[in-house]
């Protein structure tokens, strides 16, 4: 409600910057333990040898080198936000490798992030949709045919190391059967459904509960006592996506846009009770289009997100711009590039903003709140009414939760980060102005 110009919020929404647990300058050390059959002093991956009673043995730390390898398999399947928050680990792993050949086992939604971040040399996609076709078709034959197709392709690869971020079972089972001597994974509770039984050097997570950048953070410094997680916005489109937005642009005479408040209402399909309503996101954005704000509506090709997009349009009664439709996920990098701030739930698009370095503004309902953090080298903040029954993992058909985030703290906490933001850059392009140029006589300003 409003009273004498304040914006007053009668529930208790929980309204602050993400940051981690985990203070990276003092972060606590992982727990390195050798797995079942843990190689010794000749095995790759060995700080130690390998002695009779290594499951109850106490932790060891990092190992002072990292394991040989030139071959090197990265397993995390899964949805899309998944494999996007699983790019710093990757990042850091190729810096501590930057020689050898990294492929990424990735399911085929999720393909086009790999290699759209592009530090793999190779996506390698596991055939799920053809494999569950022809089981429910009760097709043996071609089940046994494509499951072997795809191992001769795997073991072709020879690797070395394997490092499993996904930690259930297929994707622990998909590492043995690589053939990689050499195969690091999550001990439990990290690593569910015995996952820990594929692998043979058991990383213990730091603390019970952890955002996904932190926890695969603990598995990469496994590899190597020294290495983290770069501090720096690691996704940008491609020339020729932006080459692309821009012609769309160009055609309703929105070429310049920038800066904008960019929503991204949709989530995936089994993840429909992350959503906030349209309702209540058409609301937003009349609040905010109410304050001078320029708001843009995102949304991507399949047929349920253009529908739900069409309906927030029709109910905002011109407080909002539709977006050109994102086509791939290099095309919702371009369009994330020129936004100011991005909002949305809890979804791989909101990741994808903040790893491409545009603060964001996270709706939290069912998901946990600290797991689901956005990168935190980002600016960010979450919107989240605490309730007994969340966090919860399957949700149900009317979230209360999200319903009971008012639209006008939405737009309050988008209007204070798109200010605060914009008002960091303008100091940061203001001091980088009054640096000379290396080699300058006239004291110009930096360009």
């Amino acid at each position: 409600m409003l009273h004498e110009n304040r914006l007053i919020v009668p529930i208790p929404v929980r309204i602050r910057p993400i940051r981690s647990k985990l203070d990276m300058t003092q972060r606590p050390p992982h727990r390195l333990l050798p797995g079942p059959d843990a190689p010794g002093k000749a095995g790759l991956g060995a700080d130690r040898p390998a002695a009779a009673g290594d499951r109850a043995a106490a932790p060891v730390g990092p190992p002072r080198r990292p394991p040989v390898a030139d071959r090197i398999l990265i397993l995390r399947l899964g949805a899309m936000g998944d494999v996007i928050r699983t790019l710093p680990a990757v990042a850091a792993i190729r810096s501590l490798y930057p020689g050898a050949h990294i492929s990424w086992l990735v399911e085929p939604a999720s393909a086009g992030v790999v290699d759209a971040a592009g530090f793999v040399d190779e996506a390698l996609v596991f055939p799920r949709a053809d494999l569950g076709d022809a089981l429910r078709e009760g097709d043996g034959l071609s089940f046994a045919c494509q499951l072997r197709g795809f191992m001769d392709t795997l073991r072709r690869r020879r690797f070395e190391l394997t490092v499993d971020f996904h930690g259930l079972f297929k994707s622990g089972l998909l590492a043995r059967l690589s053939g990689a001597q050499a195969r690091f994974g999550f001990a439990p509770p990290a690593g569910r459904e015995f996952s820990s039984l594929f692998v043979n050097r058991m990383v213990v997570s730091p603390a019970p509960e952890l955002s996904r950048y932190d926890r695969n953070e603990a598995l990469v410094c496994a590899l190597g006592a020294d290495i983290r997680l770069p501090e720096r916005p690691l996704l940008k489109p491609s020339s020729l996506a932006r080459a692309r937005l821009s012609a769309r642009l160009r055609a309703v005479g929105r070429e310049r846009a920038s800066g904008f408040v960019l929503i991204h209402p949709g989530s995936s399909a089994g993840a429909r009770h992350k959503r906030y309503s349209p309702e209540a996101w058409a609301a937003v954005a009349k609040y905010l289009a109410g304050e001078g704000s320029e708001v843009w509506l995102a949304a991507g090709p399949n047929r349920h997100e253009r529908n739900l997009s069409e309906e927030i349009v029709r109910r905002a009664e011109g407080a909002l711009v539709a977006a050109p439709e994102t086509r791939s996920f290099d095309d919702l990098l371009a369009l994330v590039a020129r936004a100011g701030v991005f909002v949305a739930c809890d979804s791989g698009p909101l990741h994808a903003a903040s790893l491409a370095g545009i603060p964001v503004v996270q709706l939290l309902g069912p998901t946990h709140p600290i797991q689901n953090e956005p990168w935190r080298a980002t600016p960010a903040r979450r919107l989240h009414v605490p309730l007994a029954c969340s966090p919860c993992r399957r949700g149900c058909a009317d979230p209360v939760c999200m319903r009971a985030i008012p639209a006008a703290a939405v737009a309050e906490t988008t209007r204070d980060l798109l200010r605060t933001s914009s008002a960091a850059l303008t100091a940061a392009l203001e001091t980088r102005a009054e640096i000379p140029v290396s080699g300058s006589t006239r004291g110009e300003p930096a360009r």
